[in-house]
Protein backbone atom coordinates (compact mmCIF):
# COMPACT_ATOMS: atom_id res chain seq x y z
CA UNK A 1 0.00 0.00 0.00
CA UNK A 2 2.12 3.08 -1.16
CA UNK A 3 1.36 6.21 1.14
CA UNK A 4 2.56 9.54 0.13
CA UNK A 5 3.56 12.64 2.11
CA UNK A 6 3.09 16.18 0.56
CA UNK A 7 5.33 18.90 2.68
CA UNK A 8 7.03 16.01 3.67
CA UNK A 9 10.41 17.90 4.60
CA UNK A 10 8.94 19.76 7.99
CA UNK A 11 8.21 18.25 10.93
CA UNK A 12 5.24 17.09 10.63
CA UNK A 13 5.80 15.56 7.19
CA UNK A 14 9.44 13.69 8.90
CA UNK A 15 7.26 12.54 11.90
CA UNK A 16 4.45 10.83 9.81
CA UNK A 17 7.21 9.25 7.60
CA UNK A 18 8.88 7.70 10.71
CA UNK A 19 5.74 6.75 11.87
CA UNK A 20 4.45 5.29 8.64
CA UNK A 21 6.93 2.01 9.00
CA UNK A 22 4.26 0.55 11.40
CA UNK A 23 1.66 0.21 8.47
CA UNK A 24 4.25 0.51 5.08
CA UNK A 25 7.41 0.52 3.79
CA UNK A 26 6.10 1.96 0.42
CA UNK A 27 6.39 5.20 1.45
CA UNK A 28 7.00 8.17 -0.90
CA UNK A 29 8.29 11.50 0.28
CA UNK A 30 7.18 14.92 -1.60
CA UNK A 31 8.85 18.08 -1.56
CA UNK A 32 10.70 20.68 -3.58
CA UNK A 33 14.25 18.86 -2.27
CA UNK A 34 13.36 15.37 -0.38
CA UNK A 35 15.76 13.16 1.58
CA UNK A 36 15.31 10.11 2.64
CA UNK A 37 14.01 9.49 6.20
CA UNK A 38 13.69 5.48 6.12
CA UNK A 39 16.01 3.47 3.84
CA UNK A 40 13.11 2.40 1.53
CA UNK A 41 11.54 5.84 1.15
CA UNK A 42 10.78 6.97 -2.50
CA UNK A 43 11.80 10.30 -3.05
CA UNK A 44 9.80 12.51 -5.33
CA UNK A 45 10.83 16.60 -6.47
CA UNK A 46 8.01 18.24 -6.89
CA UNK A 47 6.40 22.22 -6.46
CA UNK A 48 3.27 21.65 -4.95
CA UNK A 49 1.97 25.17 -6.06
CA UNK A 50 2.27 23.60 -9.85
CA UNK A 51 -1.10 21.43 -10.12
CA UNK A 52 0.43 18.79 -12.97
CA UNK A 53 3.26 18.13 -10.46
CA UNK A 54 0.53 17.81 -7.62
CA UNK A 55 -1.14 14.94 -9.93
CA UNK A 56 2.00 13.55 -10.65
CA UNK A 57 3.06 13.39 -7.02
CA UNK A 58 -0.29 11.37 -6.02
CA UNK A 59 -0.38 9.07 -8.65
CA UNK A 60 -0.37 5.23 -7.36
CA UNK A 61 -1.41 6.39 -4.38
CA UNK A 62 -3.79 5.16 -1.76
CA UNK A 63 -3.49 7.30 1.23
CA UNK A 64 -1.72 10.64 0.62
CA UNK A 65 -0.63 12.63 3.88
CA UNK A 66 -1.04 16.71 3.20
CA UNK A 67 1.58 18.11 5.94
CA UNK A 68 2.83 20.81 4.13
CA UNK A 69 3.43 24.59 5.33
CA UNK A 70 3.93 27.10 3.61
CA UNK A 71 5.54 30.58 4.49
CA UNK A 72 3.80 31.79 7.69
CA UNK A 73 2.40 35.23 5.88
CA UNK A 74 -1.62 35.76 5.25
CA UNK A 75 -0.35 36.65 2.20
CA UNK A 76 0.68 33.91 1.01
CA UNK A 77 -1.76 31.86 3.01
CA UNK A 78 -4.63 33.51 1.18
CA UNK A 79 -3.79 32.20 -2.41
CA UNK A 80 -1.54 29.23 -2.19
CA UNK A 81 -3.86 27.15 -0.06
CA UNK A 82 -6.86 27.50 -1.48
CA UNK A 83 -5.52 26.45 -4.77
CA UNK A 84 -3.24 23.60 -3.12
CA UNK A 85 -5.99 22.22 -1.49
CA UNK A 86 -8.22 22.28 -4.91
CA UNK A 87 -5.57 20.36 -6.46
CA UNK A 88 -5.07 17.87 -4.12
CA UNK A 89 -8.52 16.59 -3.69
CA UNK A 90 -9.07 16.77 -8.08
CA UNK A 91 -5.67 14.30 -7.57
CA UNK A 92 -6.66 12.28 -5.33
CA UNK A 93 -9.99 11.65 -6.72
CA UNK A 94 -8.80 11.18 -10.38
CA UNK A 95 -6.09 8.52 -8.44
CA UNK A 96 -8.75 7.02 -6.40
CA UNK A 97 -6.80 7.97 -2.92
CA UNK A 98 -8.02 8.65 0.20
CA UNK A 99 -6.38 12.26 1.81
CA UNK A 100 -5.19 12.69 5.29
CA UNK A 101 -5.16 16.72 6.06
CA UNK A 102 -2.86 17.26 8.96
CA UNK A 103 -4.72 20.44 10.44
CA UNK A 104 -4.35 23.31 12.95
CA UNK A 105 -6.84 25.03 15.17
CA UNK A 106 -6.69 28.15 13.70
CA UNK A 107 -10.87 27.89 12.45
CA UNK A 108 -11.44 28.06 15.82
CA UNK A 109 -11.62 31.49 17.16
CA UNK A 110 -12.24 34.05 20.47
CA UNK A 111 -13.56 31.86 23.20
CA UNK A 112 -14.39 29.22 21.19
CA UNK A 113 -10.53 28.25 22.06
CA UNK A 114 -11.20 27.91 25.74
CA UNK A 115 -12.45 24.23 24.67
CA UNK A 116 -11.38 22.55 21.48
CA UNK A 117 -13.39 19.74 20.55
CA UNK A 118 -14.16 18.07 16.79
CA UNK A 119 -17.70 19.70 17.16
CA UNK A 120 -16.36 22.88 18.06
CA UNK A 121 -17.94 25.78 15.47
CA UNK A 122 -15.67 27.19 12.79
CA UNK A 123 -15.33 30.84 14.17
CA UNK A 124 -12.40 32.29 12.93
CA UNK A 125 -11.06 35.27 14.39
CA UNK A 126 -7.88 36.12 12.79
CA UNK A 127 -7.20 36.56 8.76
CA UNK A 128 -5.23 33.04 8.71
CA UNK A 129 -8.12 31.29 10.46
CA UNK A 130 -10.17 32.17 7.67
CA UNK A 131 -8.04 31.00 5.32
CA UNK A 132 -7.80 27.54 7.04
CA UNK A 133 -11.80 27.54 7.71
CA UNK A 134 -11.64 27.64 3.78
CA UNK A 135 -10.03 24.75 3.09
CA UNK A 136 -11.56 22.56 5.76
CA UNK A 137 -15.06 23.67 4.22
CA UNK A 138 -14.02 22.92 0.55
CA UNK A 139 -12.80 18.98 2.11
CA UNK A 140 -15.99 18.95 3.67
CA UNK A 141 -17.92 20.35 0.83
CA UNK A 142 -15.55 16.91 -1.60
CA UNK A 143 -16.50 14.62 1.12
CA UNK A 144 -20.48 15.14 1.13
CA UNK A 145 -20.62 16.51 -2.92
CA UNK A 146 -18.14 14.56 -4.81
CA UNK A 147 -17.26 11.33 -2.76
CA UNK A 148 -13.92 12.00 -1.84
CA UNK A 149 -12.68 9.46 1.45
CA UNK A 150 -11.09 11.87 3.60
CA UNK A 151 -10.36 13.23 7.56
CA UNK A 152 -8.78 16.20 8.80
CA UNK A 153 -6.07 15.61 11.64
CA UNK A 154 -5.93 19.35 13.48
CA UNK A 155 -3.58 19.83 16.17
CA UNK A 156 -2.62 22.44 18.55
CA UNK A 157 0.74 24.36 18.81
CA UNK A 158 3.35 21.70 18.36
CA UNK A 159 6.97 21.21 19.60
CA UNK A 160 9.78 18.45 19.57
CA UNK A 161 13.06 18.21 18.49
CA UNK A 162 12.39 19.10 14.92
CA UNK A 163 11.81 22.90 16.01
CA UNK A 164 10.78 24.32 12.92
CA UNK A 165 7.29 26.62 13.43
CA UNK A 166 7.43 25.79 17.22
CA UNK A 167 6.85 29.20 19.49
CA UNK A 168 7.45 27.08 22.36
CA UNK A 169 10.84 25.52 21.53
CA UNK A 170 11.88 28.76 19.80
CA UNK A 171 11.01 31.50 22.83
CA UNK A 172 11.27 28.52 25.78
CA UNK A 173 13.90 26.21 24.83
CA UNK A 174 16.70 27.49 23.15
CA UNK A 175 16.81 30.81 25.22
CA UNK A 176 16.86 28.40 28.41
CA UNK A 177 19.74 26.60 26.15
CA UNK A 178 21.62 30.22 25.79
CA UNK A 179 21.17 31.17 29.57
CA UNK A 180 18.72 33.44 28.98
CA UNK A 181 15.34 34.26 30.53
CA UNK A 182 12.31 32.48 28.50
CA UNK A 183 9.79 34.16 27.45
CA UNK A 184 6.06 33.40 27.16
CA UNK A 185 3.06 35.66 25.40
CA UNK A 186 0.46 37.82 26.44
CA UNK A 187 -0.56 35.55 29.56
CA UNK A 188 1.36 32.81 31.22
CA UNK A 189 -1.25 31.49 33.95
CA UNK A 190 -3.27 30.41 31.82
CA UNK A 191 -3.95 26.96 30.02
CA UNK A 192 -1.98 26.66 26.92
CA UNK A 193 -1.97 23.04 25.15
CA UNK A 194 0.64 22.44 22.92
CA UNK A 195 1.14 18.81 20.92
CA UNK A 196 3.99 16.02 21.00
CA UNK A 197 4.84 15.96 17.08
CA UNK A 198 6.40 12.74 17.07
CA UNK A 199 2.85 11.90 19.13
CA UNK A 200 0.81 13.64 16.72
CA UNK A 201 2.71 12.12 13.75
CA UNK A 202 1.43 8.75 15.30
CA UNK A 203 -1.75 9.35 15.82
CA UNK A 204 -1.79 10.76 12.23
CA UNK A 205 -0.99 7.19 10.67
CA UNK A 206 -3.41 5.37 12.90
CA UNK A 207 -6.14 7.21 11.18
CA UNK A 208 -5.08 7.49 8.23
CA UNK A 209 -4.71 3.25 8.55
CA UNK A 210 -8.03 2.76 10.12
CA UNK A 211 -10.76 2.76 7.20
CA UNK A 212 -13.75 3.74 9.64
CA UNK A 213 -11.87 7.31 10.56
CA UNK A 214 -12.52 8.58 7.27
CA UNK A 215 -15.34 11.60 6.35
CA UNK A 216 -14.73 13.46 9.91
CA UNK A 217 -12.67 15.77 11.83
CA UNK A 218 -10.50 14.35 14.43
CA UNK A 219 -8.50 15.91 16.83
CA UNK A 220 -5.16 14.38 17.22
CA UNK A 221 -3.90 13.02 20.59
CA UNK A 222 -2.76 15.57 23.39
CA UNK A 223 -1.78 15.33 27.01
CA UNK A 224 -5.72 16.42 29.16
CA UNK A 225 -3.53 18.28 31.30
CA UNK A 226 -4.82 22.00 31.81
CA UNK A 227 -0.92 23.51 31.50
CA UNK A 228 -0.06 27.26 31.93
CA UNK A 229 2.90 28.70 29.88
CA UNK A 230 4.32 28.99 33.53
CA UNK A 231 4.46 25.40 33.97
CA UNK A 232 5.56 24.65 30.43
CA UNK A 233 8.97 26.86 31.49
CA UNK A 234 9.22 24.87 34.70
CA UNK A 235 9.75 21.64 32.80
CA UNK A 236 11.76 22.68 30.05
CA UNK A 237 13.86 24.08 32.85
CA UNK A 238 13.61 21.37 34.97
CA UNK A 239 14.72 19.10 32.04
CA UNK A 240 17.72 21.30 31.36
CA UNK A 241 18.76 22.01 34.54
CA UNK A 242 18.17 25.67 34.54
CA UNK A 243 16.52 29.23 35.93
CA UNK A 244 12.89 28.92 35.09
CA UNK A 245 12.97 32.79 35.62
CA UNK A 246 10.93 34.15 32.70
CA UNK A 247 9.57 37.45 31.03
CA UNK A 248 6.04 37.90 29.14
CA UNK A 249 5.64 40.08 25.84
CA UNK A 250 2.28 41.71 26.57
CA UNK A 251 0.28 41.97 23.54
CA UNK A 252 1.16 45.78 22.71
CA UNK A 253 5.22 44.81 22.30
CA UNK A 254 4.77 42.19 20.01
CA UNK A 255 2.45 44.58 17.86
CA UNK A 256 5.46 47.09 17.93
CA UNK A 257 7.90 44.25 17.44
CA UNK A 258 5.76 43.43 14.31
CA UNK A 259 7.18 46.35 12.51
CA UNK A 260 10.82 45.15 12.01
CA UNK A 261 10.24 41.04 12.47
CA UNK A 262 7.62 39.47 9.87
CA UNK A 263 7.16 36.54 12.36
CA UNK A 264 5.81 38.80 15.16
CA UNK A 265 3.52 40.85 12.85
CA UNK A 266 1.85 37.48 11.53
CA UNK A 267 1.83 36.25 15.35
CA UNK A 268 -0.01 39.47 16.35
CA UNK A 269 -3.17 38.19 15.07
CA UNK A 270 -3.08 34.86 16.90
CA UNK A 271 -2.31 36.19 20.07
CA UNK A 272 -6.14 35.33 21.25
CA UNK A 273 -4.63 31.74 21.74
CA UNK A 274 -2.06 33.60 24.79
CA UNK A 275 -4.34 35.71 26.40
CA UNK A 276 -7.02 33.05 27.39
CA UNK A 277 -7.18 29.88 28.01
CA UNK A 278 -6.58 27.38 25.08
CA UNK A 279 -7.52 24.04 25.83
CA UNK A 280 -7.28 21.44 22.83
CA UNK A 281 -9.66 17.75 23.77
CA UNK A 282 -8.22 14.54 22.02
CA UNK A 283 -11.14 12.82 23.77
CA UNK A 284 -12.78 11.28 20.98
CA UNK A 285 -9.12 9.73 19.23
CA UNK A 286 -8.43 8.36 23.06
CA UNK A 287 -11.53 6.55 23.21
CA UNK A 288 -11.70 5.33 19.70
CA UNK A 289 -8.28 3.99 19.99
CA UNK A 290 -8.10 3.35 23.74
CA UNK A 291 -5.28 5.73 23.66
CA UNK A 292 -3.36 7.50 26.33
CA UNK A 293 -1.21 10.42 25.12
CA UNK A 294 2.27 10.86 26.52
CA UNK A 295 2.85 13.36 29.36
CA UNK A 296 3.28 16.64 28.64
CA UNK A 297 6.80 16.32 31.52
CA UNK A 298 7.74 12.89 29.23
CA UNK A 299 7.25 14.61 25.76
CA UNK A 300 9.67 17.62 27.01
CA UNK A 301 12.22 14.74 28.75
CA UNK A 302 11.86 12.82 25.56
CA UNK A 303 12.41 16.69 22.98
CA UNK A 304 15.46 17.20 25.71
CA UNK A 305 17.09 14.24 25.29
CA UNK A 306 16.60 13.79 21.07
CA UNK A 307 18.78 17.26 21.22
CA UNK A 308 21.07 16.53 23.46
Amino acid sequence: MKQTILGAGGAVGVEVARALTTYTHDIRLVSRNPKKVNASDELVKADLTNRDHVFHAVAGSEIVYLTLGFEYSTRVWKTAWPALIRNVIDACLAHQAKLVFFDNAYAIGGNHVHHITEDTPFRPSSQKGQVRTEVDEIILQSIAQRGLQALIARAPDIFGDIKVNSVLMHLVYDNLVRGEKAVWLCKADVVHSIGYTPELAKGTVMLGNTPDTYNQIWNLPTDPQRITGKEWIQLFAQALGKNDAFDVLPASLVKELGVDNQIMHELFEMLYQYDRDYYFDSSKFNQRFNYTPMSNAQAVQETVERLA
